[in-house]
């Protein structure tokens, strides 16, 4: 599937442009159709489990298509701390992808949530 291709190739030219690898990085979270194409990117492009772990919650709320990447972003900065360094990759269905590069600050223990958390 293109996926592969597209979200591969945008999260490598990320961490060149950043020059980073995946051992620089917290967290990774990909656009997620289900909960094997991003496991399979994260294991090729050399990330662990762990730090796939709350970046995938295709499992737990199933295919949401636009919002599957940025849903994992929010579950991955409910359990992130000051310093972590976390790698986004999206993917639109034939459009390409993009991918963000985020340090989360001290600033995260302002927030206080409320609500419930995804996993």
């Amino acid at each position: 599937p293109a996926f592969f291709r597209h979200v591969g190739e945008c999260g490598r030219r990320m961490m060149e442009r950043m020059e980073t690898s995946p051992k620089d990085y917290r967290h990774v979270v990909f656009h997620q159709p289900n909960g094997k194409f991003p496991q399979r990117m994260g294991k090729t492009m050399g990330f662990t489990e762990e730090q796939m772990r709350y970046g995938l919650v295709t499992p737990y709320l199933g295919n949401t298509y636009s919002g599957a990447a940025l849903l994992g972003l929010a579950n991955v900065l409910d359990h992130a701390d000051p310093g972590d360094r976390i790698l986004v990759v999206g993917y639109g269905s034939g459009a390409g992808s993009d991918a963000f590069d985020l340090t989360v600050t001290d600033r995260i223990h302002q927030f206080d949530r409320q609500g419930p958390r995804i996993q």
